[in-house]
């Protein structure tokens, strides 16, 4: 009872925590209940199946986003797009986060050469110009499935996570109950699980919520040029699909606007967590921000 009366307090004081989780959640609760929404959308069939209705309908009270050049429904179309990016988003978030956390810590913690070898390695990957890269891998893996495409971007996406907690890393462990710890003959694993890494949920929050973001956004931006994964439909596809068809001169605006709408939502929802995560474990910034 204490902690949620704890956390209610801290959703209250903080508009902006409170408004990007409910944002996110209603955007996450749209996409796991996609296949839901694709089956009343259908009534019985599958509305996003080639030639489930006439080409380049309009929206109506039938198709509230009407219909692309195949004849699918965009409505329930983006909505399962919609499901598919915040897929590998998670998936990317979930795997550069780990990666970043354990060179963030191994780093930190230990301190000297260790820390000065993945470092270095840590910067070389963030300066590295990783769309170019991801381009060219791209091209050698149209076929590739949702998880193969989100390890790729991954590998590019942790070592912001890991530059970020490596630096709180460094200032925590000189704190005196993490000396403490030490003296009590905790091993470091020990030291790292029940003193730093609770000190570190906020940071690790915010790195997996960039590197889901940057995830997301770096697939739109390759499904923009072409090289996409296979036959899989994300909200990056739907837009490259409405350029190359010119569907806002034909009148199918919402097959260009509902994506766009979506991924600006998403990124909305996210970067309010990251400034709310901030403000909660950094009250200086409450009067910058004006909170």
């Amino acid at each position: 009872m204490k902690l949620l009366r704890a956390l209610g307090r801290v959703f209250r004081g903080n508009w902006k925590l409170t408004s990007g989780l409910v944002l996110l959640v209603l955007l996450v609760a749209a996409a796991v209940c996609s296949p839901l929404i694709a089956s009343m959308v259908g009534k019985g069939q599958d509305p996003v199946a080639i030639a489930a209705y006439e080409k380049w309908l309009v929206p109506s009270p039938a198709h509230w986003l009407g219909t692309d050049q195949y004849g699918r429904d965009v409505f329930a179309m983006t909505i399962g797009a919609l499901a598919v990016s915040l897929k590998v988003g998670a998936i990317a978030g979930v795997i550069s986060t780990i990666a970043g956390v354990v060179m963030a810590f191994v780093a930190g913690y230990k301190g000297g050469a260790v820390d000065g070898v993945l470092s270095t390695f840590t910067d070389m990957v963030l300066v590295v110009p990783s769309f170019p890269l991801l381009i060219a891998l791209s091209a050698y893996t149209k076929d590739v499935g949702i998880v193969e495409v989100a390890l790729m971007l991954a590998a590019f996406s942790w070592p912001f996570a890991a530059r970020t907690i490596r630096a709180n890393v460094l200032s925590l462990r000189s704190r005196p109950y993490v000396e403490l710890a030490k003296v009590t003959k905790f091993r470091d694993l020990e030291v790292i699980a029940y003193e730093l890494l609770p000190n570190m949920l906020p940071y690790i929050g915010v790195g997996f919520a960039s590197s889901a973001l940057g995830a997301i956004f770096a697939l739109v931006g390759l499904e923009v040029i072409g090289l996409g994964p296979g036959e899989t439909i994300d909200l990056g596809k739907i837009i490259f699909s409405a350029i190359n068809t010119g569907a806002m001169t034909l009148g199918a605006w919402p097959m260009f606007v509902a994506p766009i709408l979506l991924l600006t939502l998403l990124f909305a929802a996210l970067n309010l967590i990251n400034i709310g995560l901030e403000e909660v474990y950094n009250p200086r910034l409450r009067g910058v921000t004006g909170a």
